[in-house]
């Protein structure tokens, strides 16, 4: 597979006063919104589908379409018919919210028409095990059967070890692969030394079977001081997976500090660097290693700087969109650490790397947690915001 990188240029943006009180929310309108986009032919109208949410996370869509939403503070709604339900789901586990811990995210089991059963991320928190008073808490996958309004047959998957002392770094997603496995990112979550370390699952990427158990094709099984699980390692905060609809490749989005934001392709027992090399800075503005890059760690296909705070990512795969098809979606939060600059970013790639990319409703000043193709073709976007929303991209007449 050929390997590319690109650094994005650093634009002149002010610097954030430490200290400085948060920027009020954007208020979203009520759209429709309607934009003309960089392809030629391509104009699209974004609208939205339903407003209310409290920091919604992850979106998935059901067969009979419908559709789930995380809400980070630990929430799973339905949207039906452009509606959503005022009741949430029934029978989702105590979830350890606050800050960046929560809920996050949500997938359907391949065979969901057949068992029901769907899958989901969050921050658990325990009692130390010395009895001591203080955070205590881990990144968890958990599983449970959809039946209406309610969750039955809720059992924890998987528990990513150890539990840590810092709060913060969360981020998790979970993607089935064609063979059935799955795959459950567990992020730094601050850990210093935890995303290097191949006896913790701090800032990895782990790979299961839909049961929890390990396959045994993984790339560290039988070695000592390496958990059987591990699939990748060296990660911060891992906020998107997707696969590469020609390739099949696993593809990560995941946050750097200042700058150093990252795209990368995932392959079995590779080590991506962090916290020993990064295209970013530190909060305090130090460099993060003595170099960006070295030998025997893999380089990003992207990154950014400044960072755009990375979300969720989706290939383009429909019709709806003949000029943006294999193009590759990327939610962003902020850029630069500005307030109020979320957007979406669009890029596309040929067999040699990245030929543009083009930042999309950058008016609406939202921060766009996920982004996700619907089986009718249209791209959906979520709002980290409270009140947060659920919009969709159409092409316009």
């Amino acid at each position: 597979m050929k390997r590319f990188i690109l650094c994005v240029g650093a634009i002149g943006l002010a610097s954030v006063i430490v200290g400085q009180q948060p920027a009020a929310v954007a208020p979203l309108g009520d759209g429709p919104w309607v934009y003309d986009t960089a392809e030629r032919g391509t104009r699209i109208r974004v609208s939205v589908v339903t407003k209310g949410l409290s920091h919604p996370w992850s979106l998935a869509f059901l067969p009979d379409g419908g559709m789930l939403v995380t809400e980070r503070p630990g929430r799973l709604r339905i949207v039906r018919d452009g509606a959503l339900d005022p009741q949430p789901i029934a029978g989702l586990p105590q979830v350890q919210a606050g800050g960046t811990s929560g809920l996050m995210d949500v997938a359907l089991h391949p065979k969901f028409s057949q068992n029901q059963l769907i899958y989901f991320t969050y921050i658990k928190s325990a009692k130390r095990p010395d009895g001591s008073s203080g955070y205590w808490a881990t990144t968890v996958l958990g599983r449970a059967r959809l039946d209406g309004h309610n969750l039955s047959d809720v059992r924890e998957v998987f528990a990513a070890e150890p539990y840590g002392t810092l709060p913060g770094g969360d981020g998790s997603r979970v993607i089935f692969a064609p063979d059935g496995t799955l795959f459950f990112a567990s992020s730094h979550r601050r850990e210093p030394e935890g995303p290097q370390d191949t006896g913790k699952d701090f800032g990895k990427i782990l790979r299961l079977n839909d049961d929890g158990s390990i396959p045994k094709d993984n790339p560290f099984v039988g070695k000592p001081g390496h958990k059987p699980e591990i699939y990748s390692y060296g990660h911060r905060t891992i906020l998107g997976l997707a696969f590469h609809p020609q390739t099949g490749a696993l593809w990560e989005t995941e946050n750097g500090p200042q700058g150093g934001d990252e795209i990368n392709i995932i392959l079995p027992g590779k080590n991506y660097g962090w916290p020993v090399v990064s295209y970013g800075r530190d909060y305090d503005g130090s460099k993060i290693g003595e170099r960006p890059w070295q030998e025997g760690m893999e380089p990003p296909v992207v990154f950014w700087v400044p960072s755009i705070t990375t979300s969720g990512m989706a290939f383009y795969t429909g019709d709806r969109f003949p000029a943006w098809k294999g193009n590759l979606f990327v939610g962003s939060m902020t850029v630069g650490r500005i307030p109020r600059t979320g957007h979406l970013e669009r890029i596309v790639f040929n067999d040699k790397g990245e030929q543009r990319r083009e930042s999309l409703i950058t008016d609406l000043k939202q921060r766009i947690r996920d982004v996700r193709q619907g089986p009718d073709g249209l791209l959906y976007l979520l709002t980290d915001e409270d009140p947060g929303a659920l919009l969709r991209i159409e092409p316009a007449q």
